[in-house]
């Protein structure tokens, strides 16, 4: 099965794997870095607080906007169009940017707690 991993000392980032899993549904695991072997995946530290991670056996291991959108493509429709329209260029470009923007930012975002601040830095 498919795996996002996500940083799970982040406030905003547990707040939003809370709402993914309620409303989006996704047909994946969803785990934080820090109770994952990230090792086995080639990933560090440093990749997953930087961004959210996905695993899939046919697309590998993508990041950010990237894995956001692939997860889309794993849960019950509308989420796997929005996944695939997300990739698309020009809007993958546009929805780098603003994940980029989040992901620094997000320690001012609704949710957060000091951990943001610390591994947004």
């Amino acid at each position: 099965m498919p795996l996002m991993i996500f940083d799970g000392d982040c406030g905003f980032c547990t707040a939003s794997v809370n709402v993914i899993r309620r409303f989006i549904r996704p047909r994946c695991d969803i785990e934080p870095w820090q109770r994952t072997d990230i090792t086995t995946f080639g990933l560090t530290e440093a990749d997953c607080t930087e961004a959210v991670q996905f695993v899939d056996a046919t697309e590998g291991v993508t990041s950010g906007s990237r894995a956001v959108m692939a997860m889309l493509r794993t849960a019950p429709q509308p989420w796997p169009l929005v996944g695939v329209i997300g990739d698309l260029p020009g809007i993958a470009f546009v929805a780098d940017r603003a994940y980029r923007w989040i992901a620094k930012n997000r320690y001012r975002l609704p949710g957060s707690t000091p951990a943001c601040a610390v591994t947004a830095a």
